[in-house]
């Protein structure tokens, strides 16, 4: 668990400021001096500003040694307390956690007492996120490339030679599919004449043989 405390305009009668973040261990300072074990003394952490005796909405109470009350399990004193450290330590800080805290240690005699009023600001925690990133992949093929102007000359080839050099003398982008088209469309322009040459022959051969055949038919009559 991380702690973070921000502190400005220090002194044992003084203010401080103590910045965090919601959900960090947030320690809030405070000491006194120890110079020989009779120094050591009681003292108590309360809400709001310290009033002119004890601690007003006590949050933790110590006798010097040990801590002797306690109000809330997120309170701690984790300094050691026979050295004069009463430092105060908020566990799992919430924002209901901002405001002015007291440390008051009680020393003998009138008006002895050390006291320390400190401001606590709770924040949000800050949160970044990491910048989505878009990608993008071209499923299709560009415009002129070999499987896409093939596909398209097939499909669209006329069915009489007549119409075919018309449509495959479009652009392209591949030499090699260019020669292919023109081979194509030479092999269909040669290849339908001559079939047309053949179907003319035969009709020619039909028809010579039905005349043959009248001039037979009509040669025996006349016999």
């Amino acid at each position: 668990v991380l702690s973070s405390s921000a502190l400005l305009s220090a002194g044992p009668t003084g203010s401080e400021l103590v910045i965090g973040e919601v959900g960090q261990n947030i320690t809030v300072p405070c000491s006194y001096s120890v110079q020989r074990p009779k120094d050591i003394t009681s003292m108590c952490w309360g809400r709001d500003s310290c009033p002119n005796s004890q601690c007003s909405r006590p949050i933790i109470w110590t006798d010097g040694w040990r801590v002797t009350e306690q109000h809330g399990s997120r309170y701690l004193l984790q300094g050691k307390l026979w050295e004069g450290d009463v430092s105060l330590t908020i566990v799992n800080a919430e924002e209901a956690d901002s405001g002015t805290y007291c440390c008051r240690v009680e020393h003998r005699g009138w008006f002895n007492d050390q006291k320390s009023n400190l401001k606590v600001v709770i924040m949000k925690a800050r949160i970044t996120t990491a910048s989505p990133h878009t990608y993008t992949s071209e499923q299709t093929s560009a415009p002129g490339s070999t499987s896409e102007s093939s596909f398209t000359i097939t499909e669209t080839w006329p069915a009489s030679a007549s119409e075919a050099p018309e449509n495959a003398s479009g652009p392209c982008s591949d030499t090699s599919v260019c020669s292919d088209v023109t081979a194509n469309v030479q092999n269909t322009s040669v290849s339908l004449p001559s079939q047309q040459y053949s179907e003319n022959g035969l009709y020619i051969g039909i028809g010579s043989c039905a005349v043959l055949l009248v001039i037979l038919i009509l040669a025996l009559f006349l016999t």
